[in-house]
């Protein structure tokens, strides 16, 4: 198969799980920007109109100056594919095997994925 070919194969994958993709995860991906965080990043003064629930009174008490915890939202997810690339991908129906239905799954994920700004990974394992 030469590089022409297989562009144009991966081209066509594209195009075919990107609708998948629009239309099967549309709307269900569960955003990360709700609440105020969860990785905890620093500790900085009080300002006028910060959360009280937010004040550190460890560090209050401390300094003896009012300091509130602020926290960084998860921003990205990753995704890790695991793929198995044994001689069983070789087995199929007379229409296609199965490593081509493998790939499609695949690339409807990874599309996916990346329409939400998430990282992906591709582990391939055999025997």
């Amino acid at each position: 198969m030469d590089t022409k070919e297989l562009l144009k194969k991966v081209r066509k994958i594209e195009i075919k799980t990107r609708r998948l993709s629009d239309d099967i995860f549309g709307g269900e991906y569960h955003s990360t920007f709700k609440g105020r965080g969860m990785t905890f990043s620093e500790v900085r003064q009080y300002q006028y109109g910060d959360d009280v629930r937010s004040i550190d009174w460890n560090v209050t008490a401390r300094y003896n100056e009012p300091f509130v915890k602020v926290f960084e939202e998860e921003r990205e997810l990753t995704m890790m594919l695991m793929v198995d690339v044994s001689g069983s991908e070789f087995f199929g129906t007379v229409n296609q095997f199965k490593r081509v239905v493998l790939t499609e799954i695949s690339a409807t994920l990874a599309f996916s994925a990346l329409q939400n700004n998430d990282k992906v990974g591709l582990i391939l394992f055999s025997e």
